[in-house]
Parts: C-alpha cells; structure tokens; sequence
C-alpha cells in the first residue's frame, strides 16, 4: 500500500513501495521507482539507441559465447529495496545468480550495470540511481554520454564505486572476464561493425 506523508497541510505526497510498483508495472511500460516515487522513461534519441544497440550486442555476443551469465536489456526490473526499482539500460548477473531472477523482476543488484544518458533522466542515472546501485554492491556501473561522449566508469572499492580507466582507451571489465571496449568505439556516429569489434575482443 502507498504511504501518504505530509510536510504541511498542502504538500502531501504518495511514496510507493517496491511490491506496490511492481503490481503496476506492466509490458510496455517502463519506468524507475526512486526512493518511493515513479519516473517514467521518456523516447531517446537516435544516437542514444544506437549506442545502447551496439554495448548490447556486444556485450550478449561475448557473454553468450563464453556462458558467463546473464544480461537484461531496460524491459526488466531490478528491485534493489523496499522503495526503489529500477529499470537498468543493461544489466549483467554473473553465472551463479540465478536464485535472485522471478517470474516478473530480478531481487538482487546487478553485476555490471549500463545505463545510457538521456537530458531528462542524466540527474537521475548520476544522483540517487548511483548511490542506490553503490549502496546495494554494483560491482561495476558504467554511464555513457552520446551527445558529450564524456563517458564514465566506475568499480566497487570497499563500499564506494571509484571511478576508473578516466583517461584510457581500452576500458576493461572486471565483472564481465576478459571483455573490454575501445573508448573510440563509443561514438554513435562512428560505431565500429560488430564483428570487427568482437575480433579485436577475441584476438
């Protein structure tokens, strides 16, 4: 059930609970509960999608070939507490995480968590959604900018996602064994073809 909390006779509001987003979450409906409140996902632009295409195809290609687990694309639900749910871009449960996925939503934190900047959800994806997934053990939270390509990388240490490879070209995964990126192949208008990438991966 909603809780309803008041600050003043006229600023009431609703706060949700997981299981109560979960009951109205539906197929085609994507949305993120933050700390008890619904934010719906908004369209993305062209160099949003396909740059969130493109991480995704080549992430499932290697995670696929090397049976290293299991990846989500933003249509799945990561319940991470009582009041926050979250609808990652791409999400990456390790092989041996399988007690954590149900029927309509996953209970446990991510592996490696993706998520792609958007001007209306970036507040979001680099605020409370960052300190949620760092609260919970993310292990690796990757965000990338298709319109600044100003892209970011970050790894659990201790209980504090530090950033890391600020400066690099290869940006490797400690999560995800063996894979890493280019960050010259982030660039939505100059993606490389995915079988040239997965080569230089499986070099």
């Amino acid at each position: 059930m909603a809780t309803r909390v008041s600050a003043a006779a006229d600023l009431e509001r609703e706060l949700l609970t997981a299981t109560d987003f979960l009951g109205w979450l539906e197929p085609g409906r994507q949305a993120d509960l933050i700390d008890g409140e619904i934010f719906m996902h908004s369209p993305v632009s062209i160099r949003h999608a396909d740059l969130l295409n493109f991480v995704d195809a080549l992430l499932r290609h290697y995670v696929d070939r090397h049976g290293l687990g299991m990846l989500y694309r933003e249509v799945v639900a990561v319940r991470l507490s009582g009041r926050n749910v979250f609808l990652p871009d791409l999400a990456f449960y390790r092989t041996g995480r399988e007690a954590a996925i149900r029927p309509t939503h996953i209970t446990e934190a991510p592996d490696l968590v993706v998520e792609v900047l958007s001007p209306r959800t970036a507040d979001r994806d680099i605020g409370p959604k960052f300190a949620e997934y760092e609260q919970h053990g993310v292990r690796e939270y990757w965000i990338l900018d298709p319109e600044t390509l100003a892209h970011r990388f970050y790894r659990l240490t201790g209980e504090e996602l530090v950033e890391y490879a600020d400066d690099a070209e290869v940006i490797d995964s400690s999560v995800v064994s063996g894979f890493f990126l280019h960050r010259s192949w982030l660039d939505p208008a100059a993606l490389p073809r995915l079988d040239e990438a997965m080569g230089i991966i499986e070099a």
